[in-house]
């Protein structure tokens, strides 16, 4: 069979449809990549990342312990540690001195913070940098001790979330939530020295 020499216009053609196809399928990857898009984070950092944003809830949280701060890519210094109620005057004096209503955050709000899905469970460090996972004050006198909707917002600002309330056993011990658990006990004696991590409204 002869081999016929495809002509200068054949060629010409052949590059014109190859093109026409390369920007169809290219704008069929655009169209997918805008479809596929994930959804906006929950929370978010502030402008000057010292905050993260939980516009749901309108709160933000601290995104240092306290005794730490934000050097600009992470929580430097050494998380200090309070007894209950140290813990509840340090709010109190950061709220004067700011004029911003920081306040200890009720225990039901701090496990909503724990990703119990992660391996290892816990606060997600990218938002939290350096944080410390191990027991932390919390303002509760009372928690619902059922399971916890995590998107009845209502509910985690309210320290419930469905289930018997456990009221506190003794004046002696305060609620405080593992970290790297999610797990919230009212048996923490108010002597403990625990680190504290505060939130605040968001508008």
């Amino acid at each position: 069979m002869k081999f016929i020499q495809p002509t200068c216009h054949t060629w010409l053609a052949c590059l014109a449809a190859l093109g026409f196809a390369s920007a169809a399928l290219a704008q069929e990857q655009a169209a997918a990549s805008v479809t596929a898009a994930p959804a906006p984070a929950r929370m978010q950092l502030s402008e000057d990342g010292t905050l993260v944003i939980d516009k749901r809830s309108k709160v933000a949280w601290a995104r240092c312990v306290e005794g730490t701060h934000w050097n600009g890519k992470t929580c430097e210094g050494l998380p200090l540690l309070f007894d209950r109620a140290e813990a509840m005057a340090t709010a109190a004096a950061r709220s004067k001195a700011e004029g911003v209503a920081w306040r200890l955050p009720r225990a039901n709000e701090l496990r909503h913070l724990v990703n119990k899905r992660a391996v290892p469970a816990g606060v997600d460090l990218a938002l939290f940098p350096a944080a410390p996972g191990t027991w932390h004050w919390s303002s509760s006198t009372r928690v619902h001790t059922g399971s916890i909707n995590t998107y009845n917002y209502g509910s985690v600002m309210h320290g419930s979330g469905g289930g018997t309330s456990s009221h506190l056993g003794s004046f002696r011990n305060g609620w405080a939530v593992d970290m790297s658990s999610g797990e919230a006990s009212g048996d923490v004696a108010k002597s403990s020295r625990l680190p504290v991590r505060l939130v605040r409204p968001y508008q």
